[in-house]
This record gives structure tokens, sequence and C-alpha cells, in this order.
């Protein structure tokens, strides 16, 4: 089975920033920090106003889950479908 890695600016930690968050088959597993002026780009507003916002909390527990299934594709090698999606650091 291959896996697939997709990305999404997101509102993230209580709507207090704009993140580019990963997920591997609709699971969140990390995220980039977007520059502070993230927050006055219009058009990443636009983009994370219509995604699901989500908290350390929920990302703690998302990853948890992938470790635990052997998952997480910055732990595990995984077949992936696109790999160049991985973040670099």
């Amino acid at each position: 089975m291959k896996y697939r890695i997709d990305t999404s600016y997101c509102w993230y930690n209580g709507g207090k920033q704009i993140v580019l968050m990963y997920f591997i088959n609709q699971i969140p597993f990390t995220f980039d920090d977007v520059p502070d002026d993230g927050l006055f780009d219009l058009s990443l507003i636009e983009i994370a106003d219509g995604e699901r916002r989500f908290e350390p909390e929920d990302l703690y527990q998302a990853s948890y889950y992938l470790m635990l299934e052997e998952c997480h594709p910055l732990m595990y090698e995984l077949d992936l479908e696109n790999p160049e999606m991985l973040p670099v650091d």
C-alpha cells in the first residue's frame, strides 16, 4: 500500500498562527511555521479559514497514533506515493 503526503495551510494553537500542516492519508504529523507576515497574507488566511483548526494536543495525539501503527513518515520508512512532499528538515 502506498501512502500519500498532502499539505495545507491551517490555523494552529488557538488560531494564533498559520502553519503549513503535513498529512499522511489525511492524518496530521508535523508542520512548518509560516513567518509572522503570513497572518497578513489574505490568500493564506482564506485557505486556512477553509481548513480544520488544530491544537498542539491534536497533533500530539495524531503523531502518537502514527508511531504506534509504525506509520509516522518521519520515523519509519514507508512506501510513499510522493516522497518529495516530505518536509526537508
